[in-house]
């Protein structure tokens, strides 16, 4: 288990290139509370960029336009230049299936955002219903965002349209996952200690309430293949949950405080999770075992000292497309890019007030959102992955890492395709 003291020669540490900023809208009557954007979010198949703003408000943006703009005319960039403005219970602004800004107003603030899209082989597990509400096609884009009043309101990308007003909660949704495999269901995690199943292709049936949380969820994220699910909450929880029993599979333990967010790599085979203790660690999720430490203070601060106000809490994690990279976000005003190839962060960039980081679709960009509802991008590492990890990436790209490690295969050929270290 690999540990990185993070004051260390971080002056010869490269600096991630900044891309451009989204800047929230401001007023001199504008309360500071309020304003936090808790999330933000890239649609599937790369089309929109979504993030909240604070005060209610959700901001879609065309990313390629948007990406193109930065480059054209630098990093600088206002975010209300919209002129299309939604209410919060309907409207049909722009035309189908051709990327344009949105303004949403959720009526509440917006704690969490998911987007999701529609497979229609991926049928509904509901039975014996024939009619439903909604149809959803294959090209059926869907943003999910997480109210302050523990309602999830669900609206249609394309149109702006609110399509289901999903109401079971009864504190703060702090986060929202779509299944990967375009089933459309969709999980909750709530302030209110539960995790939520929800099949919007039921008309946003619940379908599950998950519980064994003694407080706070905070995050949750699918596996890959929509098997797993990952909750993490106060109270140093990190859970795994099997998806088609609704049954826990373990509970990893590790951290020594509030563990706040987590996700998985894109093989599947690893697991990222953030706590306020000053650590990100990387599991295999499959074994329950920890592979990685990256630390935010050296030296690592104690369990008592990591338990507190330690002026390091970490924020929010993200893996790369390629999943080779981590971004970790902390409260020492630094943005950190891991290599899981290495025991130090590969790049920094410098943040004030972070509160979450999410990569692009294709890893390239990652972006952070802030205490004021503003959103900062930066350029990823570009590494060539060693030939070790192509072959860990392909071959559980057609297997799960639970049939790899019963191959047939020599024991070092095993352990060049293992994670361990």
């Amino acid at each position: 288990m690999a540990s990185f003291p993070p004051s260390v020669n971080e002056k010869l540490i490269a600096r991630s290139r900044p891309i451009g900023e989204l800047l929230a809208p401001t007023s001199p009557f504008d309360k500071k509370c309020g304003r936090e954007n808790w999330t933000v979010a890239f649609a599937p198949d790369g089309s929109y960029f979504a993030w909240s703003q604070g005060h209610r408000i959700v901001k879609l943006v065309p990313w390629t336009k948007c990406f193109n703009n930065f480059l054209l005319h630098g990093t600088k960039n206002v975010a209300n230049s919209v002129n299309t403005r939604l209410s919060r219970e309907n409207s049909d602004g722009g035309q189908k299936n051709k990327p344009c800004e949105h303004i949403i107003d959720c009526g509440d603030i917006v704690w969490s955002l998911a987007f999701g899209s529609s497979v229609p082989e991926k049928q509904s597990r509901c039975v014996n219903i024939e009619w439903h509400r909604f149809k959803f096609g294959q090209d059926q884009l869907l943003l999910a965002t997480g109210l302050n009043n523990g309602r999830i309101k669900i609206w249609d990308v394309y149109t702006g349209k609110l399509l289901l007003n999903l109401m079971d909660h009864t504190e703060v949704v702090r986060d929202l996952t779509f299944a990967p495999d375009g089933s459309l269901i969709l999980v909750s995690a709530s302030r209110d200690k539960t995790l939520r199943v929800w099949d919007l292709k039921d008309d946003g049936n619940m379908m599950k309430v998950l519980r064994g949380h003694q407080n706070w969820v905070y995050g949750c994220a699918f596996s890959p293949d929509s098997s797993i699910l990952c909750s993490v909450g106060a109270s140093k929880a990190v859970f795994l949950w099997d998806m088609d029993k609704y049954s826990m599979i373990r509970k990893l333990e590790g951290h020594h405080n509030d563990v706040v967010a987590c996700e998985f790599s894109p093989d599947g085979a690893l697991l990222a999770t953030a706590s306020y203790d000053t650590r990100v660690y990387v599991w295999d999720p499959h074994i329950g075992v920890i592979l990685m430490e990256f630390g935010h203070l050296f030296p690592a601060p104690t369990p008592i000292f990591a338990g507190g106000a330690n002026d390091r809490w970490v924020r929010s994690v993200s893996f790369s497309y390629d999943g080779l990279h981590i971004a970790s976000l902390a409260d020492d005003k630094m943005v950190r890019f891991w290599s899981i190839e290495e025991d130090y962060p590969v790049q920094v960039a410098p943040l004030n007030n972070g509160l979450c980081c999410a990569f692009s679709t294709d890893g390239s960009v990652l972006a952070a959102g802030t205490h004021d509802g503003s959103v900062y991008f930066w350029a990823t590492p570009k590494h060539v992955s060693s030939l070790q990890h192509l072959c860990r990436m392909v071959i559980r790209r057609v297997m799960p890492t639970s049939q790899v490690r019963n191959l047939p295969v020599p024991s070092k050929v095993m352990e060049f395709l293992s994670y361990l270290t």
